[in-house]
């Protein structure tokens, strides 16, 4: 009988250490995301990952300079942000690499119907709101540029910028605060869904076109867990893929599983229409991207980063050969 506790408590700490072994056979992936709906495809890598022999751990935060932070304190091995966060994140020194891109488009230039804001141009005078710290701020800016209107956060210039977060444009718009929102999707189209915003334009006629949304990774993990990195893009990969292919599997986990089912079919299906996913992303993007972004003095650059000597994509197309995908 006396011996009984201590057989209990051997097979207890086998048991757990049995465990342990178990937990550390699955290399855990700290991943950090964006809440909008071309953002979903990466959502999904942390359901796909145990098939991946991974665990991916996702962080959700409300724009990509945040997500950006979170790899400089090295808190995170890979984050999904806008290029222009990669950019202004690598121009200061934030030791990462863009490895894939997963979506492009998403932007889009409401206005309040009644405003009478027909282009671009038709800005002069009004407020416009946008978030600081995103690619929507540099393609605002070259838009502005490309028609010849000046702007600034005070009043003076021909626009006037309101800073918001992207979740407080459109209540913003719907207030009649503002004239005109440069938005994000799922936001955008629900602003046009709801009837109190209008499509004015896609800001993709400028040098940059439609944004890419980059995958970018911590040289750390890009150089010193290269077994680990591999299986996180083939499971990048397995998770686009299947978005592409189907669907109706990328709208109910948008809907359901990210907006806990805030956006309807139509805000999903328009949504994405206008950022659709993508696996791919160049080098010239990149360089065209920093150079607008140098050009319109968007995002504070030390030194405009050379985009041939950051944009690594050996491990996507790699993943994509071992997936039959050209």
């Amino acid at each position: 009988m006396k011996r009984f506790p201590k057989v209990l408590s051997l097979a207890v700490a086998l048991a757990a250490a049995g465990a342990g072994t178990t937990a550390n056979a699955q290399e855990v992936v700290r991943l950090g995301n964006l809440k909008f709906a071309h953002y979903g495809a990466v959502s999904y890598i942390k359901e796909i990952a145990p098939k991946c022999g991974i665990k991916v751990e996702e962080h959700v935060f409300a724009k990509g300079p945040d997500v950006m932070q979170a790899i400089l304190a090295g808190e995170l091995d890979v984050g999904a942000t806008a290029s222009e966060a990669a950019i202004q994140g690598r121009a200061n020194g934030a030791p990462i690499y863009v490895v894939a891109g997963f979506a492009k488009g998403g932007a889009r230039l409401v206005a309040r119907p009644d405003a009478n804001i027909k282009s671009v141009k038709d800005l002069k005078g009004k407020k416009v709101g946008v978030t600081r710290g995103g690619i929507h701020e540099v393609l605002l800016a070259a838009e502005l540029s490309k028609a010849g209107l000046t702007w600034s956060e005070q009043p003076g210039k021909d626009v006037q910028l309101v800073l918001l977060a992207f979740a407080d444009l459109n209540q913003a718009l719907l207030g009649k605060n503002l004239d005109a929102i440069m938005q994000s999707e799922p936001q955008s189209s629900q602003a046009i869904n709801k009837g109190y915003g209008v499509e004015v334009i896609k800001p993709y006629d400028t040098p940059i076109g439609e944004p890419v949304r980059t995958m970018v990774m911590s040289e750390k993990f890009y150089k010193e867990k290269r077994a680990t990195a591999a299986k996180f893009m083939n499971c990048f990969v397995q998770a686009t893929k299947t978005f592409i292919d189907n669907q109706a599997v990328a709208e109910k986990y948008v809907r359901e599983s990210v907006f806990k089912s805030q956006i309807t079919a139509d805000d999903f299906k328009d949504a994405i229409s206008n950022s659709p996913y993508t696996y791919d992303v160049t080098a010239e993007h990149i360089q065209i991207t920093t150079d607008v972004m140098n050009k319109t003095g968007i995002g504070k650059m030390r030194k405009p980063p050379v985009a041939t000597e950051w944009v690594k994509t050996d491990l996507l197309d790699e993943a994509k050969k071992n997936l039959g995908i050209k």
